[in-house]
């Protein structure tokens, strides 16, 4: 190995190597393999967390509010993120659960769209209950 340094923001390593035999140099790269994320479905079957499927989903929830792509995408990651620290493969239950506290924070229309959709609403009493509960959660505490 002639030289080694951090490349691509620090996710791999660059290595300058020289051919024993011939003398001809080249260059590999070392990266981390993460380990797939396995989400369990309501049925019990599994399958790979698939960021297309929860951009796709905060996308329709976000239509025509205020949030850039890059929003959705910190958001996406900071709910993998969350996945992650859990023990065990996520439920398609915790996924839907990280979506709806991280948009919660970003933005409070989308998060009504969302949870109306994964909480499956039926009436306009599920929609005011859900409002009532994100007011609740958000609105400081007056003081005495």
């Amino acid at each position: 190995m002639v030289d080694s340094r951090v490349s691509d923001e620090g996710s791999a390593i660059r290595r300058r190597r020289e051919c024993q035999g011939c003398g001809q140099r080249f260059t590999t790269f070392e990266r981390v393999e993460e380990v797939p994320l396995w989400i369990v479905k309501r049925d019990g079957s599994r399958e790979p967390f698939d960021r297309l499927k929860v951009i796709r989903g905060v996308e329709a929830a976000c239509k025509n509010r205020p949030v850039e792509p890059a929003m959705i995408d910190i958001l996406v990651q900071e709910v993998e993120d969350d996945l992650r620290d859990l023990s065990g493969d996520p439920t398609s239950e915790a996924v839907g659960k990280a979506v709806l506290e991280h948009l919660g924070k970003l933005d409070q229309v989308a998060y009504v769209r969302f949870a109306s959709v994964y909480k499956g609403f039926d009436d306009i009493g599920d929609f005011q209950r859900e409002v009532g509960a994100l007011i609740k959660s958000t609105q400081p505490k007056a003081r005495k």
